[in-house]
């Protein structure tokens, strides 16, 4: 007999505005905490020092995050000319401080090379695992281990602010999935001969996702207090603040079915149907709207279950 999981089943998408100084990872327990929510997953870490929109999926919508994983993503940076870290942003340890001398036409020259299609090493000080291990776990060490590059795309890089002052500068990116803002501000720095870190990274947006929906821990905490104190069940008010899981694949095309034929989709059996899309799509059943999972064409040229939901969110 399996162990009866804690909490209840809930499902959507939470825009979580992700506060200072904590991790995705415990921004995550907190959220599904609130919530007392079964299952959830976020999309896309953000460095403690960064804040922003943070995707949290719950229940079944956890199926679908790899889509938001995979979505362009949009930031805005600080950063600081005239001094290097060994993580790239004021987290680190300095490693070299030198004077800066550019003129802001350099600055803006240097900083529009970087759009476009371009390699990049993620920084050591990454998330992304070798051999089991976060890359993060061997820099502490002093440990460099072996990285491939990754195709990035930086659809637009603007130059917001210089503070010539302070030596600051402030940019906007936008960015393809597995970009790290750190690297391209470590790498401007070392092209305008001065170094620079991040010191300050906020993400705006995520895919199409409205920054105006985003909510924070302290305001979901709020409402929860809220309902407690009334005497309200809380998933009242917090679960009209999630987004439908099929948000999370914004432009795909979108195949409708009978009920037989989505009683044999949610069952994992081939439908047969004419004029099916190339590679996946969304599955609704016409006669109520519902959304119930992603499809793709068999060799048969019939309709096949590539992500379906659980029978109780799909129900037929």
């Amino acid at each position: 007999m399996g162990r009866r999981q804690k909490g209840r089943p809930v499902d959507g998408i939470l825009l979580l505005n992700k506060p200072t100084d904590i991790s995705s990872s415990k921004a995550l327990q907190i959220a599904k905490s609130i919530y007392f929510a079964q299952k959830a997953g976020h999309t896309g870490a953000l460095d403690p020092l960064a804040t922003g929109m943070l995707p949290i999926c719950f229940g079944e919508a956890t199926k679908f995050s790899q889509f938001l994983l995979d979505t362009d993503k949009t930031y805005v940076v600080r950063a600081k000319l005239g001094v290097r870290t060994d993580t790239s942003d004021s987290d680190g340890d300095v490693v070299e401080t030198k004077p800066v001398n550019i003129t802001e036409q350099q600055l803006i020259d240097a900083v529009q090379s970087f759009e476009g299609e371009s390699d990049q090493y993620p920084s050591m000080f990454s998330a992304l695992k070798y051999e089991g291990k976060p890359l993060y776990y061997y820099a502490r060490q002093g440990i460099e281990v072996p990285r491939k590059c990754r195709k990035i795309n930086v659809f637009s890089l603007t130059l917001d602010e210089y503070d010539a002052a302070n030596n600051e500068i402030q940019m906007t990116a936008h960015v393809s999935k597995g970009t790290y803002i750190r690297t391209i501000v470590d790498d401007l720095g070392e092209k305008l001969g001065c170094g620079a870190h991040v010191i300050m990274l906020h993400r705006s947006a995520v895919g199409h996702y409205p920054a105006e929906q985003m909510l924070t821990l302290d305001e979901l905490q709020a409402i929860l207090d809220d309902a407690k104190e009334k005497g309200t069940t809380p998933s009242e008010s917090l679960d009209p603040l999630l987004l439908p899981m099929d948000t999370a694949l914004e432009g795909m095309a979108e195949v409708l079915v009978t009920d037989g034929q989505a009683k044999a989709f949610s069952h994992g059996q081939a439908a047969t149907m004419t004029n099916l899309p190339d590679g996946v799509f969304k599955v609704v059943r016409s006669s109520d709207g519902v959304f119930i999972g992603i499809g793709e064409r068999n060799d048969q040229g019939q309709l096949k279950s590539k992500r379906g939901l659980s029978s109780a969110t799909a129900s037929t």
